[in-house]
């Protein structure tokens, strides 16, 4: 989540109750959990497992529990619970805000937009021109849609990602700051669920195609001319390349790229990256040619294991 202005070291370490190393004024422009961490963000890191990698981030400013050295171009805030404090900074930068229309007032419609009865359209939503947003429709706050977008009934889009972190008596939940944004002439079927990203974006990109009953988990891109059809899964932080073809209840794991023009058959699901440009099927998925063989094989299984048995009688008898 990028801040409206940038804010200055001394004054988030302030606001926090913090001490902190670097320079007064170095600027923030923004936070970000470390999935999602771009030059000028803070991010933060509460466990030595991954101490080392929020250090060696694209992040300017890392939140921390334990006293290191400040790395070269960077700046250092020191907190006894960085988990605590950076859910303080999401809270005040995006505070929740309630709603008290259907459509709020400070949501931006364009030209030729038509949004249907019972649609609700949240705060500071932003949606181009000539899309249509059919009934009972949920877009919930800081989203953003391009021109030409349809979205059938039922589907609700931004909603909070799926995101905790485990303590050994409570899960606490990661606030989302993060927004979807939906690019040109994108099409979203009914009951459809888009989780908006932590603290990035969530995006489908131009010419993508849902069916119904489609979930895509926080911060994924989904690429341009994408089809999904009905029921497919895809779990957070996923990079789906264009001109993917997903068929009816394929499951994508997290943190997963699936590359340029790939096809995965229905019922199929991917627990690591795969190729573009081959088609896949079974769970887990590989390449369909060699899928097909083995359940050929594993068909034959009871025929081999009659002629295995004959042939054993037959040994017994010459003995």
């Amino acid at each position: 989540m990028k801040f409206n202005q940038p804010q200055s070291l001394k004054g988030i370490a302030g606001f926090l109750g913090c001490i902190f190393k670097g320079d007064p004024d170095f600027p923030i422009s923004g936070i970000n959990e470390i999935h999602m961490v771009e030059p000028g963000d803070l991010t933060f890191v509460d466990h030595p497992k991954y101490y080392n990698k929020a250090l060696g981030s694209k992040a300017s400013i890392i939140l921390i529990n334990k006293e290191v050295d400040c790395p070269e171009g960077k700046a250092l805030i020191f907190s006894n619970s960085p988990f605590e404090d950076y859910m303080k900074l999401v809270q005040n930068f995006r505070p929740f805000e309630a709603a008290s229309k259907m459509i709020s007032e400070s949501a931006k419609i364009g030209e030729g937009s038509i949004v249907q009865p019972g649609a609700f359209i949240g705060n500071h939503v932003v949606i181009g021109k000539n899309c249509i947003i059919h009934a009972n429709v949920s877009i919930y706050d800081h989203c953003i849609l391009g021109n030409n977008v349809i979205i059938h009934s039922g589907t609700v889009i931004g909603a909070d990602a799926f995101y905790f972190q485990k303590r050994e008596k409570e899960t606490l939940k990661f606030e989302s700051c993060g927004r979807v944004l939906i690019k040109d002439h994108v099409e979203i079927g009914a009951n459809c669920t888009i989780d908006k990203g932590v603290s990035g974006d969530t995006i489908i990109d131009e010419y993508t195609k849902f069916d119904n009953h489609v979930q895509i988990g926080h911060d994924t891109y989904i690429g341009k001319r994408c089809l999904f059809a009905s029921a497919v899964l895809v779990a957070g932080v996923t990079h789906i390349e264009d001109d993917v073809i997903l068929w009816g209840q394929v499951a994508v794991n997290k943190d997963l790229r699936v590359g340029k023009g790939a096809i995965l058959l229905g019922t199929s699901a991917i627990d690591k990256s795969i190729e573009g440009g081959k088609v896949y099927f079974g769970a887990p998925a590989v390449e369909a040619r060699e899928k097909w063989k083995e359940l050929v094989h594993i068909r034959r299984l009871p025929e081999m294991y009659e002629k295995l048995n004959k042939l054993i009688k037959d040994a017994e008898k010459v003995k």
